[in-house]
């Protein structure tokens, strides 16, 4: 997760259109505790971006009717503060999990904030300052790179060889999961605001997209109810990829059964997703990927 955090104020000629749904949602508003020299960027990430009891539920489904058991260990790349192995391990006492990611801030910022309050459930995470692509330490049922993080991979045969290791790493019968977004509005050059919850707006920004490489710089600010802002907490240097182009990557890489699940609802964080290969023609879109081994 490639990220500077900055106390100083978004561009006021900034057009702020509202956001009309997609992954970089916040969620409705009420009275605020934050402002721009007192907030963590990462406890505003986990807020505005991340819904990981709806990730966790939807694997678990998943493995469950794909295998008829229940999933047990549980791998996350790019983990970042690893809110969801967090969240993996307290859904069952014999529940483990591990993550891997190189940058060491996330790591720490999840150890204390996530993890440390678990208390003995905690313990049975595992985190590694390595890259995503590192052999794991025992082969995980479900294994999982989330909110689009696998998209600094750009060149195809540095992607491929991810999703080989990651075909590699898995339990007989277990499941490889990346999300994805989609439609027109990826390749749009837009700021999108949307009120959290919790008393601050989230703002994604949504720099140029190069067709001929797919190269595509997307920044997350926040703006607070005092009037202060947050610019540029998080930023990615991406390459967009198209569900088509990843299925054909994960057959190629070994899986033998590679399904999209659409989200139902791209207005509701805690929608449902349900199994469709061909999909809906819309503006944006967000599904998931599972390829089975």
């Amino acid at each position: 997760m490639n990220a500077s955090a900055s106390a100083t104020e978004v561009d006021e000629e900034m057009s702020v259109s509202e956001e009309k749904g997609g992954k970089r949602p916040g969620r409705k508003g009420k009275k605020s505790k934050y402002t721009a020299h007192t907030a963590d960027k990462y406890e505003l990430y986990q807020h505005a971006v991340q819904s990981p009891e709806t990730d966790v539920e939807f694997v678990q489904r998943v493995y469950r009717d794909l295998r008829g058991e229940e999933a047990m260990h549980f791998r996350e790349d790019f983990c970042g503060t690893a809110i969801l192995s967090a969240t993996w391990v307290k859904t069952d006492d014999g529940r483990t999990a591990e993550g891997y990611d190189l940058d060491p801030e996330p790591i720490e910022w999840g150890e204390k904030h996530n993890l440390a309050p678990l208390g003995d459930a905690g313990e049975r995470v595992q985190l590694f300052l390595e890259d995503a692509r590192a052999d794991g330490r025992r082969a995980p049922d479900v294994r999982i790179a989330q909110n689009f993080s696998y998209w600094i991979f750009k060149e195809r045969a540095v992607l491929l060889d991810y999703f080989k290791k990651a075909h590699e790493s898995l339990a007989e019968g277990g499941i490889f999961v990346i999300d994805l977004w989609g439609g027109s509005e990826t390749q749009d050059k837009m700021r999108e605001k949307r009120k959290v919850d919790e008393g601050f707006t989230y703002i994604w920004d949504q720099g140029e997209y190069f067709p001929g490489s797919g190269d595509f710089t997307c920044k997350i600010h926040f703006k607070f109810k005092d009037g202060t802002k947050m610019k540029e907490a998080f930023v990615y240097e991406w390459r967009v990829w198209h569900l088509t182009e990843l299925r054909d990557m994960f057959l190629e890489a070994g899986f033998s059964q590679v399904d999209s699940y659409f989200e139902e609802d791209d207005d509701d964080r805690d929608a449902e997703y349900h199994l469709d290969n061909e999909g809906e023609h819309a503006a944006a879109w967000i599904a998931y990927l599972v390829g089975q081994k």
